[in-house]
């Protein structure tokens, strides 16, 4: 069958569920997955024809995002600050967002020799990310989720590089695994649950029914439990003038700007993402 009619048939199935476009960016992303080909190639070679072999993963894949699973789950990968990350079940899929408070920690502390800390991290996206580009910088990556960290050590390891992984919850008391009574940290930086469950209207079909919900979801009476045990935590194992930052709710600026006041954190400034939704914010111990 030839290239251009799978893309055909998936414009047929899928446009009323997705869009065009975004049916365009998952039939190249799997013809580049399962064939090494790029969209380029097809308009180069439009009568590009393939074996039933190579179909058969194609099709595959277009019955998964029938059932509106994530595209970076039934492929198993995605990408994030230009960088390689396998995901699962057990991962979030990382955020364009999440790239952004990466960034603006990478401008505010490059050529710095840092101890980092990411809870929660995931994927380890923010964790490898920083570490990638922060060569000085030791990096430790924490999560509950011992799944989740099968995952991350995979993407180090993908990634070429090194970090300190951690299996506990920050909501422990005396988090017994997470670091000495001594240990300090340079930096903090956070993207915990935080979608209360009254958004769940606004979160698509695709993320609701796939997505870990252990890492999304804060129950509505107390949201900010898990930004207020990591101001805790920092109250220790932040060092003085040591900066944290956080990913946050972009209907809670207000609440987290009060928090973090009533941690006696100062220059307390709240940043608006690309698409001009409060979205990180950062304080100084």
């Amino acid at each position: 069958m030839r290239l251009k009619d799978i893309q055909g048939l998936y414009h047929k199935e899928l446009d009323v569920l997705y869009g065009k476009d975004e049916v365009d960016s998952f039939f190249y992303l799997a013809i580049a997955h399962y064939l090494q080909l790029d969209k380029i190639h097809l308009m180069v070679e439009p009568e590009y024809a393939l074996s039933k072999i190579e179909e058969q993963p194609l099709f595959e894949t277009l019955s998964a995002l029938k059932l509106e699973q994530p595209i970076q789950y039934i492929l198993g990968e995605t990408e994030f600050f230009g960088l390689p990350f396998e995901v699962n079940k057990h991962t979030l899929i990382p955020r364009p967002e999440t790239e952004e408070l990466v960034a603006l920690v990478i401008d505010e502390v490059k050529d710095q020799s840092y101890q980092i800390l990411d809870i929660g991290t995931g994927t380890g996206c923010i964790a490898i990310s920083l570490a990638k580009h922060l060569k000085n910088s030791v990096v430790f990556a924490l999560d509950i989720s011992e799944d989740a960290l099968v995952v991350a050590k995979r993407n180090a390891k993908l990634n070429d590089v090194d970090l300190e992984f951690i299996h506990d919850s920050i909501l422990k008391p005396n988090h017994p695994n997470l670091v000495s009574t001594s240990q300090v940290f340079d930096v903090i930086v956070s993207n915990p649950p935080y979608v209360r469950h009254l958004e769940k209207k606004e979160i698509k079909p695709n993320v609701l029914l796939n997505e870990p919900h252990l890492a999304l979801f804060v129950d509505d009476e107390n949201p900010l439990q898990f930004y207020r045990a990591i101001c805790e935590f920092a109250q220790d194992h932040l060092k003085h003038n040591g900066v944290l930052y956080f990913e946050i709710n972009e209907y809670l600026g207000k609440e987290m700007i009060d928090l973090m006041h009533s941690f006696n954190f100062k220059n307390v400034t709240l940043k608006k993402d690309l698409s001009g939704k409060d979205r990180m914010i950062r304080g100084v111990k």
